[in-house]
C-alpha cells in the first residue's frame, strides 16, 4: 500500500506555493546552512594553508616539479598519509593542482605562495590575522571593549614580522601607484613616510625619482626593518631615518612634496586618524600630496568584506583600531583643508586616497592636530 512521504520541510505546505499565495518560497523554506559551514571551515582552511607554508610544501613542489606524495613526504620528512591529507586540503582550496596522484603548483601558488614568487604572500599568511590567541577571546574583547593582549603592549614584537610580511604587496602597490599619480614626474621630491614599516612607499618613490629624498619614520626597533630595506634597494643614501611615535616626532612644516600614511590610520581610532591627517597637511608644501593607503569599507559596511573583516581584525587585537569608510576619510581630508581628493586602486584590494594641499588655505577649514 502506498505510504505518502513527509515533505522535506513540513512547514512548506502545498498551500504555500507561489501559485496559491503569491509569496516566495523563502518565506517558508529554511535557508541553506552553507554560510554557517563556510565560517566553520574558515578556521581549518587558514591553518591548512599556514601549515603548508611552515612545512615548505609550496617551495618543495616548486623544486621537485609535478610529483607524487611519496616524494614530497620523503623530502619534508613526514608520514605519507598525513602529507596527502594536508595536500588534498590545499587542493580543495584551489591553491594546488592534483592529477591522479601527482601534485603540482598552479598559477596562484606560483605567484603568491612560493617564497620567491613575484607577488609572494608567504610571509604574510602567519601575521595577517594578528595574534592568533586574540581570536579565541573575541567575545571577551567585545564585552570589555579592549583585547586582553593588545599589540600595543609589545608593538615591536608584532610589527617587525608584519612589516616584513607585507613589504612585497605594499611595494607592488606603491610602484603601480605611479601609473595613476605620476610621482616619477617630480624632479626632486621630498617625501615623509610616517609609520613606514619597511618603507615600501618611500623606496618606490625614490626609485622613480632619482633626485628625491625621504624622511622615514617608525618606532625604535621597527625602523631597523626600513633601514635594511632601503639599503637592499639602493636608496639608503637618500633617506633620513627618524625613529619615534608619529604623533609626537618633530616634523618640519610646509616642507614635503609627498606625505605617506600607509596603513597606519586604522590602528589609531577616529581621533588619532584625524590627527595624522592634520600633521600631514601641515608638513606638506602647497600643491603637495598626501597618499593615504588603507582598507575602506563602503558606507553600509557590507559590500567590501575584506575591509570589514580587517576592521574586526583591528578590534580583536588593538586598543583603538577599526576601519573607516570612504565617506569618513573623505570628510576628514576635506575638513583638514585638502582639495582634489580622489581614490585610486593600484592593485586589487589596495586602495589609496590622494589629496592635495591647496595653494591658499581658508583658515576656517584647517584643523590643527
Amino acid at each position: 500500500m502506498f505510504e505518502p512521504r513527509d515533505a522535506p520541510y513540513p512547514e512548506l505546505k502545498k498551500t504555500h506555493t507561489m501559485a496559491h499565495s503569491g509569496r516566495p518560497w523563502t518565506d517558508f523554506k529554511p535557508p541553506p546552512a552553507a554560510p554557517v559551514w563556510a565560517a566553520i571551515e574558515g578556521l581549518g582552511r587558514y591553518y591548512i594553508l599556514l601549515a603548508s607554508i611552515e612545512l615548505d610544501l609550496f617551495d618543495t613542489i616548486q623544486r621537485l616539479g609535478p610529483t607524487s606524495v611519496e616524494k614530497i613526504s620523503a623530502e619534508i620528512g613526514a608520514p605519507v598519509d598525513h602529507v596527502r591529507s594536508l595536500l588534498d586540503g590545499v587542493v580543495a582550496q584551489g591553491l594546488l593542482d592534483q592529477f591522479v596522484d601527482v601534485y603540482e603548483l598552479n598559477d596562484t601558488a606560483k605567484r603568491y605562495l612560493v617564497s620567491d614568487g613575484p607577488a609572494t604572500m608567504a610571509d604574510l599568511v602567519a601575521v595577517a590575522p594578528g595574534p592568533h590567541e586574540n581570536w579565541t577571546r573575541l567575545a571577551e574583547t567585545v564585552r570589555n571593549g579592549r583585547p586582553a593582549t593588545p599589540i600595543e603592549d609589545d608593538p615591536v614584537a608584532f610589527y617587525v614580522p608584519l612589516v616584513e610580511g607585507t613589504f612585497t604587496t605594499m611595494f607592488r602597490c606603491a610602484t603601480r601607484a605611479d601609473l595613476k599619480i605620476r610621482y616619477s614626474a617630480l624632479a626632486a621630491p621630498r617625501v615623509l613616510d610616517l609609520g613606514a614599516g619597511g618603507a615600501p612607499w618611500a623606496i618606490a618613490i625614490l626609485k622613480g625619482c632619482p633626485n628625491g629624498t625621504a624622511v622615514v619614520n617608525d618606532l625604535p626597533g621597527v625602523i631597523q626593518v626600513a633601514e635594511r630595506k632601503v639599503g637592499e634597494h639602493g636608496v639608503a643614501d637618500r633617506c633620513e631615518l627618524r625613529p619615534g611615535d608619529f604623533h609626537t616626532i618633530e616634523i618640519e612644516p610646509d616642507t614635503y612634496d609627498i606625505v605617506v600614511l600607509g596603513h597606519i590610520c586604522r590602528t589609531e581610532g577616529e581621533e588619532g586618524a584625524k590627527a595624522l591627517i592634520s600633521r600631514a597637511f601641515d608638513a606638506l608644501k602647497p600643491e603637495g600630496r598626501l597618499l593615504l593607503a588603507d582598507y575602506f569599507p563602503d558606507m553600509e559596511r557590507k559590500f567590501n568584506p575584506h575591509a570589514v573583516i580587517m576592521g574586526t581584525t583591528m578590534m580583536a587585537s588593538t586598543e583603538r583600531g577599526f576601519t573607516f569608510t570612504h565617506k569618513q576619510f573623505s570628510e576628514w581630508l576635506t575638513d583638514a583643508g585638502f582639495a582634489r581628493v580622489r581614490l585610486i586602486e593600484p592593485i586589487g584590494f589596495q586602495q589609496t586616497f590622494v589629496a592635495t594641499k591647496p595653494r591658499s588655505t581658508p583658515p576656517s577649514t584647517h584643523q590643527a592636530g
